[in-house]
């Protein structure tokens, strides 16, 4: 294969790595209703509280849950939130009265849906105790509480069952999280759940990861994403749970180390968390954005609910001096360009190495000719000769093909950090861009990436020798015009400064060996 067949293959399997990796999803798998287990973890899921396989099939309607869903018993509010209990003590909505994360019609976000399992719900063992629990609402000692900045207020729920009385004393905080104490009167078996995951952002952007995480102290990150649970999983050990999407997540933590968290699928293959419980039982938990800040200032764990994917061992250093900038410059768009200078200053001794190869490789191009025309009868004495070329000039073949293999794995990164980073989400740049984590809506940082990438490629060096490869290659700024039209604008404003500064590294490599050969011509006219 020739130095140019290399490169166009390099480029194409970065391309098809993309397009793969982005718009395909494991398809999901149907439940299997013959297996005892999945029919009980199909009603944990799709029902306010399980119940034996006995349970008429009029208690799993939609309509039996919408009645319970819309009993609520108290209301907590604060500066960004409202939170609301309803009658099975379980959280039944929260609602986010930030502008930045209103609906496309303008509403405010809500993060608990409607028909789904909730924070806080109890199941017990005992099916007929979970009969009678589902008929017996919790009563209130406050209806409604308003938090101001740095307070914390205490909520207690009781529930009173015939041989049995049910406490949770919950304290709610302005920054969104809680903590929860939850008695039994006397001891049964019984669980709390962790509640389906938020769904803020009605469409997910591709490769945004969503689902479930377990966090263990062993600092072992599990991540479960939606349609990807298979069976039972459990879990020991573990300092924090989530449900998570885009930008926002539920989350329990400070749990005891011998906890027993469980994890199983509902009818989607999605994961559904909750944990064995003690008659005691104390916990945390938070229900809101995954801002950086905030959970920090809560308990620096809550932190690792900001994953990454593959890309979290590069994402995460990257964040955090992304993060430092925006502490300089005031504004994500700017620190966005300055991250971008930085990583091409670290990488400019390879990529510099990169485009200086590719120089010497146009330099001796038609002597690499005169070798082939000569020895074509004799491939072996060809390529014996070709790679004494190499080794007289200091070429290499694939030297070329350096810079952009370099920038694949940190395009990826960055990406991540672009995509998950809830920081970015509303966050203006200047001008059009109101908001780095959306696409660009008048397609002007797309179109100006692709033409800065279509100048890069005139002035790169190329010694292709198939005009169809040539061809080809021509068309990737298009091609990648068009990926990035629906790309969140902070991402496409990275590519579009790195090509900036690949075109000025690209000009001083091309000027150096302008003056060279000026030099040796000068020289040789003496």
């Amino acid at each position: 294969m020739s130095p140019n067949q290399r490169l166009m293959v390099a480029v194409g399997l970065s391309i098809l790595f993309f397009v793969v990796y982005t718009a395909i999803f494991p398809p999901k798998e149907k439940l299997d209703t013959q297996n005892p287990n999945n029919i009980v973890a199909l009603k944990d899921a799709k029902k306010i509280e399980p119940t034996s396989t006995t349970t008429s099939s009029t208690d799993n309607t939609p309509s039996s849950v919408a009645k319970t869903a819309s009993n609520d018993i108290v209301t907590v509010k604060a500066d960004d939130f409202i939170l609301t209990i309803d009658t099975l003590g379980r959280i039944a909505s929260k609602e986010l009265l930030q502008e930045k994360y209103n609906t496309k019609d303008n509403k405010h976000a809500q993060m608990i849906q409607k028909f789904a399992t909730k924070p806080l719900f109890i199941r017990f063992m005992d099916e007929d105790l979970n009969k009678e629990a589902k008929r017996t609402p919790y009563t209130a000692n406050v209806t409604t509480i308003t938090l101001t900045k740095g307070e914390a207020k205490k909520v207690t729920l009781t529930q009173k069952l015939s041989k049995l009385t049910v406490t949770k004393e919950l304290t709610f905080y302005d920054d969104g999280h809680y903590d929860a104490t939850v008695k039994l009167s006397k001891e049964k078996r019984y669980f709390i759940y962790l509640g389906e995951r938020p769904k803020v952002n009605k469409k997910e952007q591709m490769m945004a990861a969503v689902g479930a995480l377990i966090y263990s102290d062993d600092n072992v990150l599990t991540i479960i994403q939606d349609g990807d649970m298979e069976g039972r999983k459990t879990f020991t050990g573990v300092q924090l749970i989530a449900s998570f999407d885009q930008y926002t997540a539920s989350i329990m933590y400070g749990f005891k180390k011998d906890t027993t968290i469980l994890v199983e699928r509902d009818a989607d293959n999605n994961p559904l968390v909750y944990f064995d419980a003690l008659p005691t039982m104390s916990f945390h938990g938070y229900i809101g954005p995954k801002n950086y800040d905030i959970l920090k200032s809560i308990d620096p764990i809550l932190v690792n609910t900001i994953e990454y994917g593959w890309f979290t061992f590069a994402s995460k250093p990257l964040f955090a001096v992304l993060a430092y900038l925006h502490g300089i410059f005031g504004n994500w768009g700017w620190s966005i360009i300055a991250l971008t200078i930085l990583i091409r200053l670290i990488l400019y001794p390879l990529t510099y190495k990169g485009m200086v190869s590719m120089q010497k490789m146009k330099a001796i191009a038609p002597k690499i000719k005169e070798i082939q025309a000569k020895y074509k009868s004799d491939p072996q004495r060809m390529n014996a000769a070709v790679m004494e070329m190499y080794k007289k000039h200091g070429a290499n073949p694939l030297g070329g093909c350096l810079p952009m293999l370099l920038q694949i794995p940190v395009f990826f990164a960055i990406y991540r950090v672009l995509l998950n980073a809830e920081e970015l989400q509303g966050a203006p740049w200047i001008l059009w861009i109101n908001d780095l984590s959306r696409m660009d809506p008048y397609f002007v940082l797309p179109i100006l990436m692709g033409a800065s990438m279509y100048f890069q490629q005139r002035m790169t060096p190329n010694n292709f020798t198939d005009p169809l490869q040539a061809k080809v290659f021509k068309f990737l700024p298009i091609i990648f015009t068009f990926f990035f039209m629906t790309f969140p604008s902070g991402l496409v404003l990275y590519w579009f400064v790195n090509n900036l500064f690949s075109m000025l590294q690209q000009f001083i490599v091309n000027q150096q060996f302008k003056n060279k050969e000026d030099l040796e011509k000068a020289i040789k006219n003496k």
